[in-house]
């Protein structure tokens, strides 16, 4: 087991950690990132989002940088925009990137608080609202907000709030009625399928992948049922079934697809079960 994945499980344990970067510091993952070198903007964005999966990784120089250019480059007086431009914020790395920053314990950051406003005054969970941000950014990007709003930039929304929810404020009462509103919408489609046809809605929505990319995946969706706590609802009940039928014959499961990208570390490779997914699905296995 890499020391990255010891030390989250011993927090979520309750156990005290006197030394937690000794931990850092034999982390095969941590010496991968430590490796990656020219990095585009994209690629610092993927870095930092796996990063934060690591407790206590915002302590460590290489993440601290990366802080430092979002904050300098993608951190605008709306939210996160991917391209640095105010008017291109889109709905997926605005959230991501949040969601990152609660995780770095910078979940009250004024770039994070930013990125929560945004989200409050303009996202959008379903066809019949509009929203009201002016810029045309958002439908430049595959149309995040045209007549039907962005399934991934929702899921990735509805994600980022449950996290800034547990490690935040969990009192915020706008945050938990948009997620409230957003699980709802995602009940209705299945989590996963089209309202349409009953096929995927995008690409990779049924895969298990690890750390978080710009897609929508498996993780993300069982997360999301887990945190909000409606994971017996019974229009989960297909991806529940999914889930199972990729259990593997030792009961893990394994890696479906790893995003490429110079930046996005996979913490897992697909050869063999994915200690990371058996930790994350573990409540799975009590249904």
């Amino acid at each position: 087991m890499d020391h990255a994945l010891m030390l989250r499980l011993k927090i979520s344990q309750g156990e005290i950690i006197d030394a937690p970067l000794h931990y850092l510091e034999q982390s095969e993952i941590i010496k991968k990132y430590d490796k990656l070198t020219n990095l585009k903007p994209l690629g610092k964005i993927f870095a930092l989002i796996g990063l934060a999966e690591i407790p206590y990784a915002e302590e460590l120089p290489l993440t601290q940088e990366l802080i430092g250019f979002v904050n300098q480059h993608l951190a605008t007086s709306e939210g996160f925009a991917f391209t640095g431009k105010l008017e291109e914020i889109v709905p997926c790395y605005n959230a991501l990137l949040f969601e990152a920053y609660c995780r770095l314990g910078l979940g009250k950051s004024t770039e994070a608080q930013n990125a929560l406003n945004w989200i409050k005054q303009y996202q959008v969970f379903d066809r019949e609202q509009k929203t009201a941000w002016p810029h045309k950014g958002i439908c430049k990007f595959g149309g995040c907000m045209k007549n039907t709003p962005c399934y991934i930039g929702i899921g990735k929304t509805v994600r980022a709030l449950l996290t800034y929810l547990e490690k935040v404020d969990p009192a915020d009462e706008k945050v938990n009625a948009m997620i409230i509103h957003g699980v709802e919408y995602m009940l209705q489609h299945k989590m996963f399928c089209r309202l349409t046809n009953g096929q995927p809605i995008s690409p990779h929505i049924t895969d298990s992948m690890f750390p978080q990319s710009y897609h929508l995946s498996m993780t993300d969706l069982v997360y999301i049922l887990q945190k909000s706590q409606r994971i017996n609802d019974p229009r989960a009940k297909d991806l529940v079934q999914l889930l199972a039928e990729k259990r593997s014959k030792t009961g893990g499961w394994k890696i479906d697809y790893i995003y490429q990208y110079n930046g996005y570390v996979a913490f897992d490779n697909r050869r063999k079960d994915s200690e990371w997914l058996n930790y994350l699905y573990h409540e799975i296995k009590k249904t």
